[in-house]
C-alpha cells in the first residue's frame, strides 16, 4: 500500500479553518482545481467536477466535528489507484493557529508506487497551500 501526507500551519484558529474545510461539500470553496461538488445519498457522497471537466466521486467514511476530522474514499475517478482512503484533520496549535493534515493510503494501479505517491503528494501539497492562501 502506498501513502502520501502533507501538513500546513495556518495562523488562524482551528475553529476558523474548520469552518472553511469541515464541510464535506466545501472543496470548491478552497481547492482551486475543484469547480463543483454535488451532494448525493444524504450528504454521504460528493460528486466532484474538476476545472478541466474530470469527474470524481467520493464517499464520506467518518466525520467527527468535535475532533475536526473526516475520512473519505474515492469510488470513481481518473486516478491510477484503488483502495484510496484519505483523512483531513484540523488541529489547534494554540489559540490563534492551526495545523491542517491531509493524508491518504492507496494501491497504485498501472503505475509505480513512487509515481502514485508523487501524484497524491502533489494534490495534498498544492491543496494545503491553496487553503492557506484563503487566510
Amino acid at each position: 500500500m502506498a501513502t502520501a501526507s502533507a501538513s500546513v500551519r495556518i495562523p488562524v484558529s482551528a475553529d476558523k479553518v474548520w469552518e472553511l474545510v469541515g464541510g464535506f461539500l466545501s472543496l470548491p470553496d478552497w481547492l482551486p482545481f475543484i469547480a463543483e461538488s454535488v451532494s448525493a445519498e444524504g450528504g454521504r457522497v460528493r460528486h466532484l467536477t474538476t476545472k478541466d471537466g474530470e469527474k470524481i466521486s467520493e464517499r464520506l467514511q467518518s466525520f467527527d466535528n468535535q475532533a475536526r476530522t473526516y475520512s473519505y474514499s474515492i469510488t470513481e475517478g481518473p486516478f491510477p489507484a484503488t483502495g484510496y482512503l484519505a483523512t483531513l484533520q484540523v488541529i489547534a496549535d494554540g489559540d490563534s493557529a492551526a495545523v491542517v493534515k491531509w493524508s491518504g493510503v492507496f494501491t497504485p494501479n498501472g503505475i509505480s508506487e513512487a509515481e502514485a505517491e508523487a501524484l497524491f503528494q502533489g494534490v495534498y501539497d498544492g491543496g494545503l497551500e491553496a487553503l492557506k492562501g484563503n487566510f
